[in-house]
């Protein structure tokens, strides 16, 4: 077995096993005053009743770890009181009228497990992954609740290439993944192309994750769902927080206009422009080491170089609370990447070369949302959002009058009408209609010689949905069943999606969860190698097409069972998913197939396993994924079957969090076995400046395997005001990892490696006031 891999194993088991005789017999039922007593004690509140109102109740005592919020809502769905939070200090308990009880119930789905990995993360019983950024505690590596960043510690999401902006779950790429913020499609995830999440961690809530399964009011993507929320609840007074670490500043405030309206801001800025960190210089030789940025040869001498590098993002929601049942929710976003820079070199004809390059990504994106409540438990919900993404690149050589401009342009409208009905405690339905327009615009502009080439697609889908949710009287069985109906006007195809959830209560402590689901998608992403733009790759998005693009369909299953018991958690999950109608352009391949276009699939088989234990306070955690995912192409390989890009075949995460009072800490390391790769032939013919290669993707890279460790430390900096220190290392012990490898021609046409490699050691520090 490798060596890592034996020390990700030792390394858990020295935390984890040991700590098993901890288990307890489980707990019998409490009286509701004890438990409202301890929970007084554990988060200084007070609870308001009428003796009367409590008498006689005994439930099952709370899970450990849950935030104050998931205690009270536990609470209302075991004892069918009312609790009313009235300010900080003061919880209301009243009885509940017949009518009360019955609008109250607006979703069946439960938390099966909490604190999945850590505090803040939880798994519920519809197959999603939820988590809340404001209880998040601490993971290793990173000292900010970044959403991007947290994912990817959950079994089967990774990225190959450590960029946040290019999440790979379960073997997809990620122009397959949906991405909404605030109800928002999101075109643009990342800042420093793709190292740093443009969502800002503190205005962002909660997370919902689905791999499989995914609820049918979801469409349009063909791997998984990340749905992104900022707070929806009023706030009773003013607050909000500054802080920065070695990259940026920002900012964030919670602002009551009045007892119905409030208006939350976010705003981040790099300060890279004029100010270089040891973070900032790891990351940009992340992503310039190969690139024109970083080039010398023997034919050209560079004499100066100036490079100017920004980023910012900002958000704004409106929130109005107009009645008892109805709200209105506004939200604004917008995203900016900057990067400009100037070369000046001298040719062996002692000629004077400059050039000037720029390279901007901006996004831009609104929504509305109506909701409605109806005294029969009738929710009716109707959202508008609008979404710009827009690339522009430039590269201009002063002196020979060259001159290229190239532009990806994205817009989506969209509308949707959700409404939903309880129609008892264990039954619900949901039924829906959505709209969407997506238009792509390429625009390419080059001189000497001149050549404009404008291309714009559009596409209009209509799409109705419905699901129903059954739970069993018992409440062991929970299962939903939907469909989604989509008609591409352009394309003139109608698509019909079924999906379902299964959850089945085993005992006490096993459970079975069953998933499956077809999808589509008619948008995806053409990948621009290391040789168009200043050496990075750059990723435009285009259309589906009844010619060399057609409309991607997926279709999943997986099934698992798992263990949970005195915060012991074992999981062990097996899952078959196929993806057709890709294109080879899409790819991302650097070998034989570069630039050939065909149509093709790949099919992934694996098994996602996790043990988690808590115990005192510490929080420890395997994960282990393995995977065989692999490609075929009609006309490429001469129709064989060949290794995805992608394929990770073995990933293995081992993890430690201590959190005590104010103080915080994690421990983790991670290791995966090496992305496919081509060599290039024995033979080589080299009067045509052609690389011949081997059969595709016939090599491996050396395993992958990083260390990254994080401390937090909270503390009171004056009456009413928080602050928080933060430090973390990603790549403790500076491993060299490589993360890719592909082969060109040098200024004297001789083949060369070229190996991108990973973050190098990079440091971070924060610090953040709250008040």
């Amino acid at each position: 077995m490798n060596k890592k891999l034996l020390c990700l194993i030792f390394f858990f088991s020295s935390f984890t096993f040991y700590n098993l005789a901890y288990s307890q017999e489980l707990k019998e039922k409490q009286t509701l005053a004890q438990i409202l007593l301890e929970l007084e004690k554990q988060y200084d509140v007070k609870f308001s009743f009428e003796t009367k109102t409590i008498e006689g109740i005994s439930i099952t005592p709370l899970r450990h770890g849950l935030s104050l919020t998931q205690a009270v809502n536990q609470l209302k769905l075991d004892t069918n009181l009312n609790f009313e939070i009235l300010s900080n200090r003061f919880i209301a308990i009243t009885p509940q009228k017949v009518t009360e009880v019955q609008n109250s119930i607006q979703h069946l789905e439960e938390v099966v497990v909490t604190n999945y990995l850590t505090k803040g993360i939880s798994k519920t019983n519809n197959g999603t992954i939820e988590a809340d950024t404001k209880a998040f505690q601490i993971l290793p590596g990173l000292i900010e609740p970044d959403v991007l960043q947290i994912v990817q510690n959950l079994p089967g999401i990774i990225s190959v290439d450590e960029r946040i902006s290019n999440i790979n779950v379960r073997g997809g790429t990620n122009d397959q993944n949906l991405i909404l913020y605030e109800g928002i499609r999101m075109y643009q995830t990342g800042h420093f192309f793709g190292l740093i999440s443009t969502f800002n961690p503190y205005l962002s809530n909660d997370v919902t994750v689905s791999k499989n399964g995914t609820s049918a009011k979801f469409g349009n993507a063909v791997s998984s769902t990340i749905a992104i929320q900022n707070t929806d609840n009023l706030s009773e007074k003013t607050s909000g927080g500054i802080g920065g670490n070695l990259l940026s500043v920002d900012g964030f405030a919670k602002i009551p206009l009045s007892k119905k309206t409030e208006l939350q801001l976010a705003a981040r800025r790099s300060y890279t422009d004029f100010i270089v960190s040891k973070t900032y210089d790891s990351y940009f030789d992340r992503i310039f080491s190969d690139s024109e940025l970083n080039t010398s040869n023997a034919i050209n001498t560079q004499l100066a170089l100036d490079e100017r590098f920004i980023f910012y993002d900002f958000n704004a929601k409106f929130l109005y609370n107009i009645n008892d049942s109805s709200k209105l929710r506004v939200n604004v976003m917008n995203m900016y990447n900057n990067l400009d820079y100037k070369q000046v070199y001298t040719t062996t004809n002692n000629d004077f070369q400059e050039t000037k390059s720029e390279l901007n990504q901006i996004s831009f994106g609104t929504s509305a949302t109506y909701s409605k409540r109806l005294k029969d438990g009738t929710n009716l919900s109707a959202q508008a959002y609008y979404s710009n993404y827009d690339l522009d690149a430039t590269n201009n050589n002063i002196s020979n009058n060259q001159f290229l401009k190239q532009e990806n342009k994205v817009e989506d409208y969209g509308l949707r009408f959700d409404i939903s009905k309880v129609l008892s405690p264990s039954l619900k339905i949901n039924l829906g209609y959505q709209f969407n327009e997506v238009g792509v615009t390429n625009f390419e502009d080059v001189t000497n010689p001149n050549f404009t080439s404008l291309t714009k697609e559009i596409i209009r889908t209509h799409a109705i949905f419905g699901e129903v949710v059954r739970y069993s009287q018992s409440r062991n069985t929970y299962l939903r069943l939907g469909s989604r109906i989509s008609y591409f006007g352009k394309l003139q195809k109608l698509i019909i999606e079924p999906r379902f959830a299964f959850n089945q209560k085993l005992s006490d402590y096993f459970r079975l969860e069953i998933l499956g689901e077809l999808k589509s998608q008619s948008i995806t992403q053409v990948i621009d190698l290391q040789q168009d733009f200043l050496g990075i790759e750059k990723r435009r998005w285009q259309l589906a097409n009844t010619n060399n693009i057609p409309l991607i369909k997926s279709q999943q299953v997986s099934a698992g069972v798992s263990y949970n018991q005195n915060n012991l958690l074992v999981s062990l999950e097996g899952y078959y998913k196929n993806v057709n109608n890709i294109t080879a352009l899409s790819q991302g391949f650097q070998n034989q197939f570069q630039f050939t276009n065909d149509i093709g699939s790949y099919t992934v088989k694996g098994i996602d396993f996790l043990i988690n234990k808590r115990f005192n306070n510490f929080s420890s955690w395997l994960s282990y994924t393995f995977s065989k995912n692999d490609y075929h192409f009609e006309n490429l390989n001469n129709g064989n079957s060949f290794s995805n890009t992608l394929d990770l075949q073995h990933v293995a995460n081992a993890s430690l969090t201590y959190n005590i009072d104010n103080f915080k800490i994690g421990l983790g390391l991670n290791w995966h076995s090496g992305r496919p790769y081509t060599t290039p032939s024995t033979t080589q013919d080299n009067s045509n400046n052609i690389i011949e290669y081997a059969s595709p993707n016939n090599a491996r890279l050396p395993d992958y395997f990083r260390t990254d460790i994080s401390v937090i430390y909270n503390f009171k900096f004056s009456k009413g005001v928080k602050a928080d220190i933060g430090a973390s290392v990603w790549n403790i012990f500076n491993q060299t990892n490589i993360i890719n490898r592909y082969y060109t021609f040098n200024s004297d046409d001789s083949m060369v490696e070229i190996n991108n490699r990973s973050l190098k050691f990079t440091p971070n520090l924060s610090f953040r006031i709250n008040f």
